[in-house]
Formats: C-alpha cells, structure tokens, sequence
C-alpha cells in the first residue's frame, strides 16, 4: 500500500511539475552515457592493458634453471627482475638442506624438517616462475634448448618426454659420489647426498641394532653386524662418525643394553689427517677426541674392494692387503659430475675436467647464454702470467715500453679486481717491493722513478698465479653463487648502459660486472658430546660446548623458512627431553 502511494505521488509530481521530469529524464540519459562511456573505456583501457602485457610477455627472456640445490633456490629467492620468465626444472620438487643430513641418519633430526617445497619458495615471488618436475637428459646449446623427461609416476609404460627453449640457462644440478672406480662400493654401500640416502641409512642403523638382539646369534656375528665403517675423513664422514658415537652412548644403552658392547665404529681416511681442510689444531683435537670416544681413525688407507661381507684396504706405501668384516660402509670420499653434465661437457669440448669450467662471472667457457654454479662447475680463473703483456700494455699509459710505479697503481684495483691472486700476492709483496729491482735501484732516487721492462715484470710476477685456489664444493660457496648471479639478472640491462666491472684488459671498456669473489664465511665440524670445533674468518678456531651453540643458532638461522627452522629447533628440543627417534620410519 505504501509503495503503491509513493508511484502515486511520484506520477503526480510529474504532472504537476514537468520541468522537473525533464530534469530527471536527461540526467538520466546523461548517466547511462557517461555510465556506458565508462564501460567503453574501461574495456578498451582492459584491451590495451592486455596488450601492453602480452608485448612485455613477448620481450621477456626465458630462463631455466636446472636443478632446485643451494645454487638454484638461493638464485630464486634473489631474483627480482619482472623482464625473466623464469622455469624451474629438477626431479626434486623440493629444496633440502644439506648440511643436517647426519643428523638425520641417527633420529636427531626428523627427515620433512630440512626440506621446504619448491613450490612454497616460488608463489612468494612477484616474477613469473614456474616448475617442473622432470629430469633434463640433453642440453642442446647450438638450438638454445633442453630435453627433459618427466618424472612422475604415470600409467603410460613410456615417461613423458618434452623440449623448453631458452634464453638463458643455469645448470645448478649439484654433483654425484664419486666412487673412483672401486670395485663393490655402488652395490654395497651407502652414500649420503639425498634425504632418501638418510632415512635408508636411519632405518639400515636401527635394523643392524634390532637384528643383533636375536637370540640366535654368536658374539662374531653381533660385532660383524654392529661393525659401523666410514670411508673419508672429511666432515660429513666425520660428522656421521660423531652422531653415530653419541647415539650408541646416549640411546642404544638405554634401548639396547644387550649389544651396546658390540658397537665398532671406524673411519677410513686415505691421507695422513682426518678433516684436511680445517686448521690443524681441529685436526689434532678431533683425532685424539675419537680415540677417547673408542672410534677406531685408520689413516693412510685406502679402500681397493668393497664386498657384501668385507672391506679390502690397503695401507699407504704398501702392496699387501687386509680385510675386515663390516655390517654397514658410508662412502663419503668425494664427489663427480652427473651424467646430464658429463654429457654436455664432451658437447663443448671440456670432456678431460672434473666439473664444467666458467670464467669469473660464472659462465660456462665456450656458451655465453649458459652459466654453471654450485657443485657442478669450477671457476676457471684466469692467469694472471697468461695476460701479462696485456696488462703491461694496459698499464703503460705513455706507450714508453717501461712501466713506472705510478703507471702500475692507477690500474691496480682494477688488475685485483680481475685477478684475486695479485690481490693475495700484494698482501704478502706490496707494490713498492715489486719495484725493488737490485739492477735499477743504483743511481736512482727513489722508487718512484724506477722503470721496469717487460722482462723484468714477469720476473717480479712470476710466482703471482701459485697463490690460485679452487673452491670447495660446499653449500656456502653454492650460495654465494646464486646470489651473486641473481644480483647480475637483476642489473642486467642498467649495467649494460653502464659497466660497473674492472678494465678489459684484452680489448677496450669495462667489463659488466663484477667478477664473482667467494668470501668464506667460516666452517663447522661437529665431533660429538656436544662439541663442534668452528674455524671462523681471522683465524679464529673454537672447540667445545660453546660452539655447538653458536652452530646450533647459526644452522638454524639458515634455514629457508621459518616453517623449517621452527621444525629444526623443535627436532632439537625433543631430543633433548625425550632421546632420539629410534622407530626407522
């Protein structure tokens, strides 16, 4: 009734006043055209919008990453650059760290706590990535194009097999165990680079455990069983040595009274030390804390055949060889390259080498849209003696054939910059003394007015290349890496216009970047009995409780989400309160 009264009073007012209905009609008709030429120019603003974006779609460059390992995830994260569409290819569609692995082996840490999904890491960026989970079987640089095979399991008896151009391409696949040939090892030993080597190696622990507690069995066979042996002396074998250690004597006392004096554990290391790469006063403490632990340090042997019941050894400096009975072997001696790598190297000609070889802005030697990181590669840095005439052209401004101190301090930064070992060299020879030449300081006022030859300055540099060293295949350089090549995607096209790299010495101008410079960072070993040696920069060595807390922050730290380091600290906290997981799941 009411709305009945107001369509009623509304028509008399129409009538009564018919300016008014004039009014309301053409502000009507106005808002439905201004309402319409909205629309219009909303659609075609939509249209051109679309098209801008499907232009910038078109211009942008492809790039794919090869592998999901400290290189690739930390390249990901850094990242930044809208111009990238970038696609991510590895059978592991998850990032693991690598470093808590040992951890794992012994139930001090849960395996889903040190890996976080690939896919978790990429949704949070703001540039196209994508995944796949697939395994590259051939890299095609003449046509700029990867073949991949698709791992997941299907119906189909044939894997599905698919080919991804490229712009730019990463090979970040890290690296296998390398066997070095030795008769026995792949079939009869465990290694130690995947989460499923750890839990395999979990469950082989508390199966050798629970199988030396049969009732049937002899004392022989319990110490065969219970015989835990490490070939390599390096940290992750003696990381694993150390958790194993502190298993046996926190744990299997308490679980496994029966066999605890069984329990043989004993590593293997082909040279005169164990942990060669730490500093020697690590070294000496880690192997008289494993003669006091009773883990058996056999050095100088070398392993020549691996069976389902013995290892064979033999001793350095001696032909003869002995063997012992074992119940698991952990073969941690070094690493290789994988066949996806082995491959393209014979491709490029680099077949003869260890790793793929790049030059200091990390491009693999002979591809320019190709770049190698992590593991896999190796930086081939480039001789400082291989250059010198060109760096003594470079730095004789005045074209007088000698070269003066001044001459060689304007271009000494950019010569450190572009050669590490001069920067190395300076530091034990400053530049003064390169010019302290007996047969030119007679009769000459100061250095400053000393001229050098060519000749004379290949002598005064000639040992400058032995201060060259490669760099360990460690997560820590890996990450470097990949945050120093995102770094470089990101300021691709500004340092293009402006070069902030040193002076070409072969040719003119500046490079575009900055050389790739690994600034170490330190380094733990953890020997058990909640003690970690640390070797920090400033030849800084710590040893004992204290630094087991300082690698209990830092490792947390680290992790790649707070998700992972939340689950790490619980793991931690658990093992406190409760012991070890001891279930083999």
């Amino acid at each position: 009734m009411r709305s009945f009264n107001f369509f009623g009073r509304l028509c008399t007012a129409f009538h009564d006043y018919p300016s008014l209905s004039k009014i309301i009609v053409v502000s009507t008709l106005s808002s439905g055209s201004l309402i319409a030429y909205s629309e219009a120019n909303t659609n075609n603003g939509n249209r051109g919008r679309v098209a801008h974006a499907d232009a910038v779609a078109s211009k942008k460059k492809k790039v794919v990453v090869l592998g999901t390992g400290w290189a690739a995830m930390t390249f990901l994260k850094n990242l930044n650059n809208s111009i990238y569409e970038v696609e991510v290819v590895s059978p592991r569609n998850f990032f693991l760290f690598t470093p808590l692995l040992p951890s794992v082996t012994c139930g001090k840490v849960e395996a889903r706590s040190i890996v976080e999904p690939i896919r978790n890491i990429i949704r949070k960026k703001n540039i196209d990535v994508s995944y796949r989970e697939a395994e590259c079987t051939k890299i095609d640089p003449a046509n700029n194009k990867i073949y991949c095979r698709a791992t997941a399991n299907t119906n189909s008896k044939r894997r599905e097999e698919f080919a991804i151009d490229y712009d730019y391409l990463i090979i970040a696949v890290g690296a296998q165990v390398n066997t070095f040939n030795t008769p026995g090892v792949e079939g009869n030993c465990h290694f130690l680079k995947e989460i499923d080597d750890a839990q395999k190696i979990r469950r082989n622990v508390i199966d050798a455990f629970e199988k030396a507690s049969l009732p049937n069995l002899t004392e022989e066979e319990r110490k065969k069983i219970l015989h835990f042996v490490v070939v390599g002396g390096g940290p992750t074998g003696v990381e694993f040595a150390a958790e194993l250690h502190d298993f046996v004597s926190e744990d299997v006392v308490k679980l496994y009274p029966m066999v605890q004096n069984f329990v043989k554990i004993t590593v293997l290391e082909a040279t005169d030390h164990i942990l060669n790469m730490f500093d020697k006063r690590i070294t000496k403490f880690a192997e008289h804390k494993f003669g006091r632990d009773n883990i058996e340090v056999k050095l100088g042997s070398m392993v020549t055949k691996v069976t389902e019941n013995e290892i064979c050894t033999k001793a350095k400096g001696s032909d003869k060889t002995t063997s012992m009975p074992y119940g698991m072997v952990l073969w941690s001696t070094g690493i290789g390259p994988r066949p996806i790598v082995k491959d393209f190297m014979k491709q490029i000609g680099q077949g003869n080498r260890r790793a793929l070889a790049t030059d200091e802005w990390l491009r693999v030697e002979g591809v320019g849209n190709v770049y190698a990181l992590g593991d896999c590669a190796t930086i081939n840095q480039r001789k400082v003696m291989e250059d010198i005439t060109e760096i003594f052209k470079k730095a004789d401004a005045d074209n007088s054939g000698t070269l003066t101190l001044k001459e060689f301090q304007d271009i000494s930064n950019d010569i450190c910059e572009r050669y590490p070992q001069m920067q190395l060299y300076l530091k034990s020879k400053p530049v003064r003394n390169i010019f302290d030449r007996p047969s030119q300081v007679k009769g000459k006022a100061s250095k400053e007015s000393i001229e050098l030859s060519i000749e004379e300055f290949k002598s005064a540099l000639s040992e400058v290349d032995t201060q060259l060293k490669n760099l360990p295949a460690t997560a820590q350089v890996a990450n470097q890496q990949g945050a120093y090549l995102a770094k470089c995607f990101n300021r691709m096209e500004e340092c293009e216009i402006n070069p902030e790299g040193p002076t070409r010495i072969r040719g003119t101008g500046r490079h575009r970047f900055r050389p790739f410079r690994y600034r170490h960072l330190g380094q733990f070993a953890p020997l058990g009995g909640e003690q970690t040696a640390a070797q920090l920069p400033g030849d800084w060595v710590s040893i004992g409780h204290s630094s087991q807390w300082l690698w209990y922050s830092i490792y947390a730290s680290k992790q790649v989400s707070w998700r992972t380091r939340a689950l790490v600290v619980s793991d931690w906290i658990r093992r406190f309160i409760f012991g070890r997981d001891t279930s083999g799941i």
